[in-house]
């Protein structure tokens, strides 16, 4: 592609502050941004950015659809929920303009897995308006491609085994409120934890409908297996709350969590596949006390048996990161929705972004 490739940021919170600097840094042109909070409605996305006034001013969702429609960006950046049933409106209103989208939303990772209905009907719409919808962020490589490329030099596998800790703090309230961040233990137990309790029957049922809260790893194993050519048998989660001893303070929920309340939860996803192969991976999302950090480990056991650690990662800017560069894969993929195993290994891209489009 000769010219700039045309963006709308969808989200203008603590994740565009990256998505926003990174696409101007890589030559993409910002044509258009868009939020529901009053706060930032109205403003230079240059002054959010603490920068030079840029000319693009941030519009009211309401007014989506004549945005998108009117400045016809080749992508819309969308980091707003965690949830692909939140992101329905913004999705669908791509797929029927015809504008690419791709998101942070951790469920629209691999969502064929907890919510198909919705995912058929957004890949649908894509195909009939011929653009990609996509989701992607961090586990595409940490949790993904990272974990696949170790696979590709092991012989014989038995089990792939991996856990990732993050603070939600860092990723706004939609991602705290998730992981039960602030609820009581009871609380906990009664809106997050009793969704494990269920029978095989009764989670596929809820599937079906759409109405399944699965945790990342959910997503994330079902992505594994489809990069890995592994046919899943059965798969269940699940999440346990997370303590700590004193009040912690979250700034993103505007509270003090007391002590033995939830301070966020551990998730543990184990899926059985018709190969013999088990993966077992568990994600732990909390308010962070001190001295506690990120970190990333995956163990692939067999022939031979490897574990990899990544401490203290970046996890925001390489969510971030991860977005930007996977913009000319979005825009050079076939129409529907399209998940990034289906798009190849995501690279280092050192050139403005539109000499990667096809």
């Amino acid at each position: 592609m000769e010219r700039k490739i045309k963006a709308i940021q969808y989200g203008v919170g603590k994740m565009s502050i990256y998505t926003m600097r990174y696409m101007l840094e890589k030559g993409i042109e910002i044509v258009g941004a868009i939020d529901v909070n009053p706060e930032v409605i109205g403003k230079d996305i240059g002054d959010i950015l603490e920068q030079e006034k840029i000319g693009i001013i941030v519009t009211d969702a309401k007014d989506a659809r004549k945005i998108l429609d009117e400045r016809k960006p080749d992508i819309c950046v969308i980091t707003t929920r965690s949830l692909i049933a939140e992101l329905e409106e913004p999705y669908m209103l791509c797929a029927e303009l015809g504008v690419n989208a791709i998101s942070t939303c951790e469920e629209a990772f691999y969502p064929q897995n907890s919510n198909p209905t919705l995912t058929n009907k957004i890949d649908e719409m894509a195909k009939k308006n011929n653009c990609t919808i996509t989701g992607t962020g961090y586990q595409d490589i940490y949790w993904g491609q990272l974990i696949s490329s170790i696979s590709g030099s092991t012989q014989k596998i038995k089990k792939i085994k991996g856990s990732s800790s993050y603070n939600v703090e860092d990723y706004g309230i939609a991602l705290a409120e998730a992981h039960g961040a602030g609820l009581t233990l009871e609380e906990f137990d009664k809106q997050v934890a009793s969704v494990d309790r269920i029978s095989n029957e009764e989670r596929q049922a809820m599937i079906d409908k759409g109405e399944y809260m699965p945790s990342y790893m959910w997503n994330v194993n079902g992505w594994l297996c489809s990069k890995l050519g592994l046919t899943v048998i059965s798969q269940t989660q699940k999440c346990v709350p997370q303590t700590h001893s004193e009040d912690i303070y979250s700034s993103t929920l505007d509270m003090t969590i007391k002590a033995g309340d939830a301070t966020g939860m551990s998730a543990v996803v184990t899926t059985e596949t018709k190969e013999g192969i088990t993966i077992e991976s568990e994600c732990i999302g909390k308010v962070y006390a001190p001295n506690e950090f990120d970190k990333n480990i995956w163990t692939v056991e067999g022939e031979p048996t490897t574990t990899i650690t990544v401490e203290k990662p970046a996890t925001v800017e390489l969510t971030c990161a991860t977005i930007v560069n996977r913009i000319p894969d979005v825009i050079n993929a076939e129409a529907g929705y399209i998940t990034t195993e289906k798009m190849g290994d995501l690279d280092f891209k050192i050139k403005p972004l539109n000499e990667y489009v096809k």
